[in-house]
């Protein structure tokens, strides 16, 4: 059985994700056979951040499924606004709704709504954190471009500091035997140390480079993302990052033929619109995947977990407080403080970092 709260995609088995895969693949190749498959369900997107296709994507899965849908873009349009707690908000929406896909600025913040909610959430993206249904997306799209998901060099371009995708991406593809990384950023926006120590710790290839050039003739895959405006503390910094990696048709020459390019998508300038028409490009078919891969997911939730039921929270694991600024516990101070030891590491349970002494 899934998990009744999906925060992490690596909560799941991976005979649990070749499930939702394979699922995925049959809603897409039979879709009448599943377009009344959450007839009677809400789904409701609570979403604290702008988004466009992740939010589409959470209600067009749900409609297709025979489903309807209810929920906020903006939270200056909800009682937010007025101050209300996320465990209020959340409180009260899972009792109008049979699931709920959260999309919030701070990290940890979908874990924190699980405490409280009556009915499964789905992490839709938490600040720079983590972003599961993503993570989904692109598995299902490299099981349906590469027929596999081993043995795989994978190239990580651009943000890697607060690309959540890739944080995410990284996580999931390094449960499968045989794949390597290649980690492409500037020094600024190198992935956190969390993540190169859970690759250390399995003992999984990695190598980080500063060119595009220089990586881009050993990958299978290549995962483009932007430099994130909004995750910078000023303009200033911002226009030192962007622009640094540009995927054009002149370094496509030096790729392999069965090349993927993935990008979670939106894009500024990183991927030049010559790029669209090579058969390598596989981004746009990638937003289709992503749909048919939370219809999966919110279709196998709901079959497992369609009663409503309010857990007892948690009691506090430690007598300390986080210390990222990024974390939920920083603005939701009624948090229970959960911790886990990790080596001679205490590291918070809603954003994964590590307590600064």
């Amino acid at each position: 059985m899934t998990p009744r709260h999906v925060i992490d995609l690596n909560q799941l088995s991976k005979e649990q994700w070749m499930g939702l895969l394979k699922l995925a693949h049959d809603i897409k190749k039979h879709p009448s056979r599943y377009d009344q498959a959450c007839r009677g369900r809400i789904l409701a997107t609570l979403f604290f951040e702008p988004s466009t296709r992740t939010q589409m994507s959470f209600q067009t899965a749900m409609l297709r499924l025979g489903g309807r849908i209810i929920g906020f873009d903006n939270p200056e349009n909800s009682s937010v606004s007025k101050g209300e707690s996320l465990k209020d908000t959340v409180r009260v929406v899972s009792g109008y709704a049979d699931l709920i896909a959260m999309r919030h600025p701070m990290s940890g913040a979908p874990k924190a709504a699980s405490l409280y909610s009556c009915v499964p959430i789905i992490n839709a993206g938490d600040g720079g954190h983590l972003h599961p249904t993503q993570t989904l997306t692109d598995l299902f799209t490299l099981y349906e471009e590469t027929g596999r998901l081993d043995h795989l060099c994978i190239g990580c371009c651009g943000d890697l500091m607060y690309g959540r995708t890739v944080h995410s991406l990284i996580k999931a593809m390094s449960r499968f035997e045989g794949n390597s990384f290649v980690l492409i950023s500037t020094p600024q926006l190198g992935v956190p140390q969390y993540i190169k120590d859970r690759l250390e710790e399995k003992n999984i290839p990695y190598q980080e480079v500063n060119t595009l050039e220089e990586a881009i003739p050993m990958l299978d895959v290549l995962y483009m993302t932007r430099i994130q405006q909004e995750r910078f503390a000023s303009e200033e910094e911002y226009m030192s990052q962007k622009g640094v990696y540009v995927l054009d048709g002149e370094k496509l020459k030096l790729a392999k033929s069965s090349l993927k390019i993935l990008h979670p998508l939106p894009r500024v300038d990183e991927i030049t619109y010559e790029v669209d028409d090579d058969p390598r490009a596989v981004y746009f078919e990638q937003t289709e995947y992503g749909m048919y891969a939370r219809m999966a997911l919110m279709m196998t939730l709901m079959e497992q977990h369609g009663e409503r039921c309010l857990e007892p929270v948690p009691a506090s694991t430690h007598d300390v407080h986080c210390t990222n600024p990024a974390c939920i516990t920083s603005r939701e101070h009624y948090l229970p403080h959960l911790f886990e030891q990790k080596g001679n590491q205490l590291v918070c349970r809603f954003c994964d970092e590590p307590v600064q002494e």
